[in-house]
Order: C-alpha cells, then sequence, then structure tokens
C-alpha cells in the first residue's frame, strides 16, 4: 500500500470509535459544572442574504478575503488541525520499520531528502487505480468541505482543497518519503469536488432526518465521521480537554412541506432543528441568523464543470521510437469552465509491438491541455488545443522524454452533460527530437447539470 495512506488510514480508523457521536457532553472547570455542546459552527454559501451582482466575476477566488461573511476563522481552525493530524501521525510512521510503512530509506538528511524528491517530480506514478482514483478523491473531499462548510461556494472549497492537496500534502509531507504525482495533484482537488459536493449534501440529509441511516443511530454516526472526518475528530478533541480548541460542529435547520397525517390535501411547514444548546466556557457559540434561510441560490459555479472522458486513439509514433503503430485508450479529466475555454489532463497508454524482437511494450504519454472553442453558442464547436507532459516506453523513466503538442478537433455537445469529440494532435518530443501523431475518438460525461 502507498505509505501515504498509512497516515490516513490510521487517523480514520483509530479515531472513529470516541470521536463518531455527536451528542452533548458535560465537563467540569473552575469548580462549576457546565456543558460543552457540540453546537454547529458551519454555514451554507446557499443560505447568504447576497447581492445580485454577486456572480459579475463567477471565477473570483475570495478564500483569502471572505467579503460575503465566509467564516475564515473557522477554516483556519480546521487547516491547522488538519495539519498537525498529519504531521503527528507521520512522526509516528517514520519510527516504524520500514517493513511495515514501505518508506523509503535513505542516508540523506530530511531536508535533502524532500528537495530531492520535489525536484524530480511530478511523476506519473504507478499505485493502484483504487488509490488513485478512489482514495486520493476521497481525501481531496476532506479537504474541500472544510472550506465548503465554513460558507465558501464551491468554487472556492475547490480552490481549498487543491492548495491542500498540493502543498500540504503532494509538496508537503509526501514529498519526504517519495516524489509527487502528476495524476495526484488533479485527480485529487477535481474529483474530489465533486466527491466532496456529494458528502457535503449527503450529510446534511442524514442530519436533518435524524442522525439515523436505515434506522440506526450507530450506522448514521458512523456515516457522518466517514463523510467528514475533520469535523468529527476536531469535536472529539473538545470533548477530550472539555474546552473548544477546534472550531467544529455541524448542524442545520430545515424547513420543508408535509401532508396532515390524516390525509387532507392540505399541507403543514415542518421545521427540523438540529442543534445543541450550551453555555460552555470557551466554547464561542455564534448566532447563525443567516442558517434560517430557505432558498437555494444559483451557483453559476459548481461541479458540472467538471468533465470526464474516454475513448480510443491511433498512435502514429516517430520511428526513435521503435514500435509499430497501433490504437490504444485514451482518457482525459478536465474543467470546463465556458463553453469557449477548458482545460484537460490526457492520459494514452497501448501495449505496442517492438519493430525488431516482436515483443510487446507500453507507451505511455501523458499531458496537461488548454482548449479554446469556436462557434461557443451552439452545439458544434471547433477547437484548437496546446499543451505540454511527457512520453515514456515500457514505464521506465530513465527512457522518457518531455513533449509538447498542439492540435485541433471539433466538439458535439448531445446534451447538457454528454458530448462527442474527435480530435488530432501533433507531440513533439524534446529529448529525442521524435514527432508523434494521435488521432482519437471520445466520449464525454459532464457532473451534476453539466453545462448551463
Amino acid at each position: 500500500m502507498k505509505p501515504c495512506y498509512y497516515i490516513h488510514l490510521i487517523l480514520l480508523c483509530t479515531l472513529l470509535s470516541p470521536f463518531s457521536s455527536a451528542a452533548p457532553y458535560e465537563a467540569t472547570a473552575d469548580e462549576n459544572t457546565f456543558v460543552i455542546a457540540n453546537t454547529f459552527s458551519n454555514t451554507r454559501w446557499e443560505d447568504k442574504a447576497l447581492s445580485d451582482d454577486v456572480y459579475d466575476d463567477p471565477y473570483q477566488i475570495s478564500l483569502f478575503s471572505t467579503p460575503h461573511g465566509e467564516d475564515g476563522e473557522r477554516l483556519w481552525s480546521q487547516t491547522k488541525s488538519v495539519a498537525w493530524y498529519g504531521v503527528g501521525v507521520a512522526g509516528f510512521l517514520a519510527l516504524l520499520p520500514t517493513d511495515i510503512t514501505n518508506w523509503e530509506t535513505s542516508d540523506e538528511r530530511l531536508i535533502e531528502k524532500w528537495w530531492e524528491n520535489v525536484r524530480q517530480g511530478p511523476v506519473w506514478d504507478r499505485d493502484a487505480w483504487y488509490i488513485n482514483y478512489i482514495g486520493h478523491p476521497y481525501f481531496g473531499g476532506v479537504y474541500y468541505q472544510s472550506a465548503r462548510k465554513s460558507g465558501y461556494r464551491q468554487w472556492d472549497a475547490f480552490i481549498y482543497s487543491a492548495l491542500m492537496s498540493t502543498f500540504y500534502w503532494e509538496y508537503g509531507i509526501e514529498a519526504f518519503a517519495e516524489v509527487p504525482a502528476l495524476q495526484d495533484l488533479v485527480v485529487t482537488p477535481v474529483l474530489g469536488w465533486v466527491y466532496g459536493e456529494w458528502a457535503f449534501n449527503q450529510e446534511r440529509e442524514i442530519i436533518l432526518g435524524g442522525g439515523t441511516v436505515w434506522g440506526s443511530a450507530a450506522l448514521g454516526n458512523t456515516a457522518l465521521f466517514f463523510l467528514d472526518p475533520v469535523d468529527s475528530i476536531g469535536r472529539g478533541i473538545n470533548q477530550l480537554v472539555g474546552k473548544q480548541v477546534v472550531i467544529a460542529g455541524t448542524g442545520y435547520v430545515g424547513i420543508k412541506e408535509v401532508s396532515l397525517p390524516n390525509g387532507s390535501s392540505e399541507t403543514q411547514v415542518k421545521i427540523n432543528l438540529r442543534y445543541a444548546m450550551g453555555n460552555g466556557k470557551g466554547n464561542s457559540t455564534k448566532a447563525r441568523s443567516d442558517m434560517y434561510h430557505s432558498a437555494d441560490i444559483e451557483d453559476p459555479v459548481d461541479f458540472g464543470i467538471v468533465g470526464f472522458s474516454v475513448g480510443s486513439a491511433y498512435l502514429n509514433l516517430d520511428e526513435s521510437w521503435g514500435l509499430e503503430n497501433s490504437w490504444a485508450p485514451t482518457f482525459s479529466l478536465g474543467l470546463y469552465f465556458t463553453p469557449q475555454f477548458s482545460s484537460r489532463l490526457s492520459y494514452s497508454r497501448g501495449e505496442m509491438k517492438e519493430k525488431t524482437s516482436a515483443e510487446r511494450v507500453v507507451y505511455e504519454s501523458y499531458s496537461v491541455d488548454l482548449q479554446y472553442y469556436f462557434n461557443a453558442d451552439h452545439d458544434f464547436r471547433p477547437y484548437v488545443s496546446a499543451g505540454f507532459g511527457e512520453a515514456l516506453k515500457d514505464q521506465d523513466r530513465d527512457i522518457k522524454t518531455a513533449q509538447v503538442n498542439a492540435g485541433f478537433g471539433v466538439y458535439y455537445k448531445l446534451d447538457r452533460n454528454w458530448a462527442l469529440q474527435l480530435a488530432w494532435h501533433h507531440y513533439y518530443a524534446t529529448k529525442f527530437s521524435a514527432n508523434d501523431d494521435l488521432a482519437s475518438g471520445q466520449l464525454i460525461y459532464r457532473f451534476g447539470n453539466g453545462e448551463r
């Protein structure tokens, strides 16, 4: 297993039992007994009273300025707690035998090892698919929720997740153990956005439904922990020390119409209040009048801008590779910012035959590309593309080369969520002076509500 996941799994598994409960508790201080309650500290962007011009610049980043009443204090508190969790567990793992952690040993000093790993990266790593494409999105969603539940927009929460996964994890703690991975830098925040928004809403539904799953409070507590472990651990720490150390706590007020029990066609308003009251010393309970608004607002930037594609490509490679041309599967993950502009991480991988030995070897190509679309107001959109990346043969990092590419294609929107794409790209490999061509066809899926 990848070394970094010992850190994550220890945090989740060892802390689940004592910190999963959301019930209030008692503590004693200054010879007075008082209640430290798990008051909810979260807010929702959708519940804010906002001016009509708030989206004049839809991609404006408010993460560091909080102009709309976002709770920067809560986010900073949770950020510090995440940093200490990781450092503490990493220090513990560093003392364990290497056959347990799989961390590489070296005579280099710690900072020298970190710099060597940073200098070599990012690379395309070889971790199992469930680590790269389930584990990383999960923890990207964990970062995401810290910002989302502090009253930030989806876009700001995504930026926060990208910063945390890049600088705190890939180029921070994990770089002491291994070289940063390119796909982790992209997949963690991008698919973390998709998962994190789902978890954010799923947690809200569970809490408003009484905190149970399939009628079980135990399952409800377990689900709430895994949906947002950072907040759950923060509540647990506050319980252990008897005061608020981490600003944490999750709750919601729900207002909806329900049918009368006598079968009447009339309805009545039901208010579902999940709030633990308390007067604990050191517990800075805030008045949250903005939590009582019920109307959702339409955010023009949501996880519907995330798109995933899968297809097939014909690889026409330069003679210097010594490989016969062949078809290969190709994938991409990207952000479709507007109908005119997108950015994608693209990856192609094929088993190709050596011309001299007839042996089959793996050829890989990956790149970060930008696309500009013409005729953006219509479903049929020609586009141009350019980017940079790497290609390598037989999974050998010593036989790899940097690449730049340019190309064009056509994009056809089927509906809000689905599209077809045909493209041609020319790649120039700087190390081998190789000229490669790639023609591809792909099916694109946009998450959520897709293009709006």
